[in-house]
């Protein structure tokens, strides 16, 4: 069962670098077939367009730190 154990932590320990290339090559996807996408930044909504411009959508309550391995309850 220890194995087990360690190979979920390595497997998980994988996710957040393996995500976060997924998702960056998708967003340069949709950017190079012309379409825009939408990020946030600093407490607000951007829609970002493939020539680099940037267009305020809305005002968004800023983000919310995160310390590593602390629980958040969803109401």
């Amino acid at each position: 069962m220890p194995d087990q154990e360690n190979e979920i932590q390595r497997l998980e320990s994988q996710f957040p670098p393996v995500s976060g290339s997924a998702f960056a090559a998708a967003r340069e996807q949709v950017l190079a077939s012309g379409q825009s996408v939408l990020q946030s930044e600093g407490g607000f909504i951007y829609r970002v367009f493939p020539d680099g411009r940037k267009e305020l959508v809305k005002q968004i309550e800023p983000p919310t730190s995160a310390i590593p391995g602390s629980k958040f309850t969803i109401p």
